[in-house]
């Protein structure tokens, strides 16, 4: 059975946030995900970290300063994810608005596979760049750079990625995970990278002179001198969304960015692209939360490049007229609702092959299916993880004879670390790897499967402990009675939640007054406790619940006709 644990929280804290002006619940809330102070609440752009501190981001801002001002011809190399596709878009408009000839290319990952590989240094050459530009990517590109150097081009990488053993040897990198690096915020994701970059390059073009004051020349001039200075600020919406879709840590500084765009958005200010992803998925801007950027937007961008070519999801992103914006978002909603069914179909035949399958006798799990979808196994991996509480391995069969993997994995196991430690027992294994603690992708021979699932079984051994093998629910304990309110449920959305800065999550003990089953695979229930009666609905599982139940649960407001009902989301139950 799965443990359900109130997250810890000092009172102290919580009186210090109260004392400095935050509502009870939130303080509690906040001193929970450690705020120590008001002041780290304060989402205003003053307090977003100077690029200055990041690692050769100045350096960069000059070397895309001169390429501007010899007019020298610059291709973003884009990643075929979310963040990737919203950094492609965040560089295209930004180096645009700032006067530099620029196109992007973004790898097929079913032809070309991951990153600045020399294949696509040599497709790239069509375009005839002086410069590639790497976005959410890069920092693993030793091969990539080194044939980019022996054909005239310069390479400047931006990436999050964690820094193998050996470095690229491009001209620059910008990465707050590479070494020496002092930035205080580790979890900048591609797209918040890409967006530092710009700031530095802004502040070095405006020490050369390149932009008139606004009231001179308010209108843009075709070239880079004599041009009004651009407001950055307008790309906050896509930086908001590469950096919730792609599940980096919400520390203090992700929050801004993405609380900054997230009131570009509410606001109607939202590009082309994000809005018309909004439309197709049927959720008002004004109400636009982390939830919508994680679960709708993302999955949509995600489908393009997991099913077809990412291109379409950046040609979305990147158009100002909107009817071209609903076409390419209608059909990215087409291939989301085809990557669902992929999926289901994957995960039907990976619990068919585990339905002996006992987590007690397994620290791991490694599965390949001739049949499955390269571009959906990332998605199998996560939710195999969540069912069995195991780092998972789920493999499709790519070319030559090799296998492409995509890994999750749970807290107590480092994936890309555990993945270095097979790489370096038995360096025949792994033909590459890559990734974060959470989510990695690798590539194997498929005649090497078996030992690389014993491998990797052995080192999760060696990393994980009993406690870390039993899933733990936490949550923010009960409400008081005077608590289940639609202000209260309303302030919650407002906030910033997602990864390393969960969603509230509360528990209570409920009677079950009714339940049924609607949209053929959803709970709707009637729960009654001191606090009062409850509509609560429990999403993708119709299995009936006990009469009397021990639940997990968030607070939502259900819009109906017009009107607003307080609801429960009931995130999982127990026999009370």
């Amino acid at each position: 059975m799965n443990k359900i644990s109130p997250r810890p929280c000092s009172d102290r804290l919580v009186q210090q946030l109260i004392a400095g002006g935050v509502p009870p619940l939130l303080a509690r809330l906040y001193a929970a995900r450690g705020i120590t102070d008001a002041g780290q609440l304060d989402t205003g752009l003053q307090h977003l970290l100077p690029f200055a501190l990041l690692k050769n981001a100045q350096q960069m801002g000059k070397q895309l300063a001169d390429a501007i001002g010899a007019d020298k011809r610059i291709l973003i190399v884009a990643d075929y994810d979310a963040d990737g596709a919203t950094a492609c878009a965040v560089g295209m408009r930004g180096l645009g608005a700032l006067g530099a000839r620029v196109d992007f290319i973004v790898p097929n990952r079913f032809e070309y596979g991951y990153g600045l590989t020399p294949e696509i240094v040599q497709l790239s050459r069509q375009s005839s760049p002086d410069i590639l530009l790497t976005v959410d990517n890069g920092i693993a590109s030793v091969e990539g750079v080194a044939e980019a150097h022996r054909l005239g081009m310069q390479v400047l990488v931006t990436d999050h990625h964690l820094p193998g053993d050996t470095l690229p040897e491009a001209e620059c990198i910008v990465n707050p995970n590479q070494s020496g690096c002092a930035f205080p915020s580790k979890h900048l994701a591609g797209v918040g990278v890409m967006f530092y970059v710009l700031m530095a390059l802004r502040a070095e073009l405006r020490k050369r002179g390149a932009f008139e004051p606004v009231e001179v020349s308010p209108t843009p001039s075709p070239s880079p001198a004599g041009r009004g200075e651009p407001n950055l600020g307008h790309l906050l919406d896509l930086v908001a969304l590469g950096t919730v879709a792609d599940v980096v840590k919400l520390d203090d500084n992700n929050r801004i960015l993405v609380q900054q765009g997230l009131q570009r958005i509410r606001a109607g200010h939202g590009c082309c692209g994000v809005q018309a992803l909004l439309r197709v998925a049927r959720r008002p801007a004004a109400q636009t939360s982390s939830y919508e950027l994680g679960y709708m937007l993302g999955p949509r961008l995600n489908a393009a490049g997991r099913l077809e070519d990412m291109s379409i999801g950046i040609r979305c992103l990147l158009t100002d007229d909107a009817n071209e914006a609903d076409e390419l978002a209608t059909r990215l909603d087409a291939l989301n609702h085809e990557r669902r069914s992929i999926e289901a179909d994957m995960q039907e035949s990976a619990l068919a092959t585990l339905h002996a399958f006992d987590p007690a006798d397994n620290f791991s799990l490694a599965l390949f299916n001739a049949d499955w979808h390269q571009g959906v196994i990332g998605i199998l991996a996560s939710r195999l993880k969540d069912k069995f509480h195991r780092p998972v391995i789920a493999f499709a069969r790519a070319q030559n004879g090799e296998l492409k993997g995509s890994g999750r994995s749970i807290p107590g196991l480092h994936l890309r670390d555990a993945l270095d430690l097979v790489s370096k027992r038995q360096p025949h294994l792994i033909l590459k790897f890559g990734g974060h603690a959470m989510a990695a992708g690798l590539s194997i021979a498929e005649a090497h499967l078996a030992d690389f699932r014993m491998a990797f079984e052995a080192v999760a051994r060696e990393l994980l402990d009993a406690d870390a093998l039993q899933k733990t629910i936490t949550t923010d304990g009960a409400l008081e009675v005077h608590e289940f309110t639609l202000d209260i449920a309303r302030s919650l959305q407002n906030q910033v939640w997602g990864q390393g800065f969960p969603e509230p999550l509360f528990e209570g003990d409920f009677h079950v007054q009714a339940q049924r089953v609607v949209g053929e695979k959803h709970l709707k229930l009637k729960l009654s406790s001191p606090a009062g009666n409850f509509d609560a609905i429990r999403f993708f599982s119709a299995e009936p619940v006990a009469e009397n139940i021990r639940a997990v649960y968030s607070l939502n407001i259900n819009e109906y006709n017009g009107s607003e009902n307080l609801q429960l989301i009931v995130r999982h139950w127990q026999k009370a």
